[in-house]
């Protein structure tokens, strides 16, 4: 399975939004720029979160973008619907009625087996990251790879960014 680079960037992107202070917003081209990544591709993200409940956008020429709800209710897979969308990843095409000995219909009345494995590994994929959470992801990150210096930069960077 592969998940587009956009949701790994939407992931990082709520995970400075949850940084905000209630009340401010930062603006989408300057995640962009905490990131590196190209703008307006973001915007079409920022567009797909805002969707989904996820961030909301502020009006105006001050407006940017803040977290909808708690870091601690949003989900990573609130975030991978919001940008790959509800599909399931694995999409059964009865390959088994096709060639020189097809499976007759009657005999495919229920998910085969492979299509029964992958619809389980799928359930379970989701399952883990309807558990995990902004708030889990954020407090993990800054364990594993924030020093005094790395926060400081950042508190200095989002302090600039905030309108």
């Amino acid at each position: 399975m592969r998940i587009s680079d956009g949701v790994e960037w939407a992931i990082h992107l709520c995970g400075v939004l949850a940084a905000v202070p209630e009340g401010r917003d930062v603006p989408g081209a300057r995640l962009a720029e905490f990131h590196e990544l190209p703008p307006a591709y973001l915007a079409k993200h920022l567009q797909a979160l805002s969707r989904a409940g996820i961030v909301a956008a502020g009006r105006g020429a001050k407006g940017g973008y803040r977290l909808a709800r708690e870091a601690s209710r949003i989900s990573l897979l609130d975030i991978v619907l919001a940008i790959e969308g509800p599909e399931p990843a694995f999409r059964c095409t009865e390959i088994r009625r096709r060639g020189p000995c097809p499976t007759p219909p009657s005999a495919c009345r229920k998910a085969c087996p492979i299509a029964r494995a992958f619809h389980d590994a799928e359930a379970a994929w989701r399952r883990t990251l309807a558990s995990v959470t902004v708030a889990e992801m954020n407090r993990l990150a800054t364990a594993e790879s924030f020093d005094d210096k790395r926060r400081r930069q950042f508190r200095d960077w989002l302090s600039s960014a905030m309108q």
